[in-house]
């Protein structure tokens, strides 16, 4: 950034620019867009709607105009595309729910200097998995989970069953999977596969009713399981999706290697996640999941694809090869020697 005038107000901007994901996870908190989805209102009716104050509405309302995500014709406040795509309830493309899980996590961003000289909170293996585990032991953090990870994965499940040759496979089990919309990505692009999920016994009647509400009720089954308690299931391709990163390094080698022992000869394992490019200097947005990882979770963080594949070579895959999957995430495939 150069020293110019200009760069000064750049930097201002920057500072400035969690003002703007505020305003965005608060509407969506409020709900406002899946109200104006089913009309377009004023700004007192939306005061009234939504229990907003006047000091605030106006200004609240005219900067999601400005940020591009609503419009406003004679004094009546739309939706833009974006917004009416994806940030409405009632659509099967919403997103909202891993923003409402951002909104949740907004303040732990106020430890990063405590992160940065700390290290963050101290923690051994066992205490990973129990923060980890200790939230399914609440059934409306599940569903919230849940929807948070819908919207991950939304882009991931068609974008996996595009980029990888699934017709030599006949079964795929998506390890940590929730309710399973990539596992019904895979099965309804390629009616061959016989799929699975496979977590925490909690997760089993959120997962049936997704299921049956996608009408999947019987071609995708729920495998119940620990991760780290046993064996993983038996199948031909095993998918860790958005998985690792939630974990320490040392976990991440010991979920590999598990993985390794669990597939067959010419199985397959497949890694995604918001992985740092290997320059480390290009994608902030990963760079910055990486620091927003180590916020939430004891030991997580985002990776390297090269460290990944070095990983699998080290857990004895033969084959391991790096690709696109999204605009976010890198797909990491290891292939066991036949």
């Amino acid at each position: 950034m150069n020293a110019t005038p200009h760069a000064k107000a750049d930097l201002m901007r920057l500072g400035t620019a969690y003002f703007k994901s505020k305003v965005l996870l608060s509407a969506v908190e409020l709900g406002l867009f899946t109200h104006l989805a089913a009309s377009p209102a004023t700004e007192p009716e939306l005061r009234d709607a939504l229990g907003l104050h006047p000091r605030a509405s106006r200004d609240f309302l005219d900067s999601l105009v400005a940020l591009g995500l609503l419009t406003r014709t004679d004094g009546r406040y739309h939706n833009a595309p974006a917004a009416d795509a994806y940030l409405d309830t009632g659509k099967p493309a919403y997103v909202g729910g891993f923003l409402t899980m951002l909104n949740l996590q907004f303040a732990k961003w106020d430890r990063l200097t405590d992160l940065l000289r700390t290290g963050g909170i101290s923690y051994d293996v066992e205490d990973e998995k129990r923060q980890h585990d200790g939230m399914y032991a609440d059934a409306k953090r599940i569903r919230r989970f849940m929807a948070a990870m819908d919207g991950i994965n939304q882009l991931a499940g068609p974008a996996l069953a595009e980029r990888f040759d699934w017709s030599e496979y006949g079964s795929v089990t998506d390890l940590g999977g929730a309710r399973g919309n990539v596992a019904a990505e895979l099965v309804k692009a390629h009616p061959h596969l016989s799929a699975s999920v496979f977590d925490l016994p909690p997760v089993e009647e959120v997962f049936d009713e997704h299921m049956a509400a996608l009408d999947l009720t019987g071609r995708v089954r729920f495998e119940a399981g620990d991760f780290f308690a046993g064996s993983l299931p038996a199948s031909d391709v095993l998918i860790y999706g958005h998985v690792l990163h939630d974990w320490s390094p040392e976990l991440r080698t010991r979920l590999i290697r598990q993985a390794y022992a669990a597939l067959p000869p010419g199985g397959a394992l497949l890694v995604y996640d918001v992985m740092i490019d290997d320059e480390r200097a290009v994608n902030d947005f990963s760079l910055l999941t990486s620091l927003h990882m180590m916020l939430v979770s004891p030991g997580g963080g985002e990776y390297t694809a090269a460290e990944c594949r070095a990983e699998m070579t080290a857990a004895g895959f033969a084959e391991t090869d790096a690709v696109p999957l999204t605009d976010l995430d890198t797909l990491v495939i290891g292939r066991k020697a036949r």
